[in-house]
């Protein structure tokens, strides 16, 4: 039987998990601004290997609208062009034959809007993994509680878990909302 402490750590660490994993979401949404971000999870074949970009090239952020991208090798320069195409982020890379430059259209409002219907969506996302882990929780308080353990003990449990939910439920808003005013910001 598991003890309360250890539920509850469960539930806390499972609820950050999902958290963070919205966190990393929402960093990948383009919000207008360059950011290096924008290729994660873009890879290109390296000798036969798929890799980070961010691996075979130096990716730096010169100004507000440019993502430069400098490979350690001058032949990688076609792969990483390919590889950015490929992953349809919306941008198009441009080269001088040592380095790539990706420069951030300005956003539309339409556009704008997109992005902010992508961050609600990654928001219910993270909401759902949360209450999931909630109401696993409760289960297990109810079948400790069938297992012996007392009744206001695993009541005082199932309200602890709720307040830990309220409290990571508030740092999704507070994650969605600033997100919202980055992407709404022209």
């Amino acid at each position: 039987m598991e003890t309360t402490q250890q539920i509850l750590e469960s539930c806390t660490a499972k609820m950050q998990k999902g958290l963070d994993f919205l966190d990393e979401a929402l960093l990948n949404l383009r919000a207008g601004k360059a950011s290096v971000n924008v290729l994660n999870g873009v890879t290109a074949d390296y000798y036969g290997t798929p890799t980070g970009i961010d691996k075979i090239a130096s990716v730096t952020v010169p100004d507000a609208r440019t993502i430069l991208i400098k490979p350690w090798e001058k032949n990688m320069i076609a792969a990483i062009e390919k590889a950015i195409v490929n992953a349809n982020i919306g941008l198009t890379p441009s080269n001088n034959g040592e380095e790539i430059r990706l420069t951030i259209p300005v956003m539309t409002e339409e556009r704008r809007k997109a992005i902010v219907k992508q961050v609600k969506d990654e928001a219910e996302k993270g909401r759902i993994s949360l209450r999931n882990t909630r109401r696993d929780a409760v289960e297990l308080f109810k079948k400790a509680q069938k297992d012996g353990m007392p009744e206001d003990e695993a009541k005082n449990g199932e309200a602890e878990i709720q307040k830990i939910y309220d409290k990571f439920s508030a740092k999704v808003d507070a994650a969605v909302a600033a997100k919202e005013k980055e992407i709404m910001t022209v």
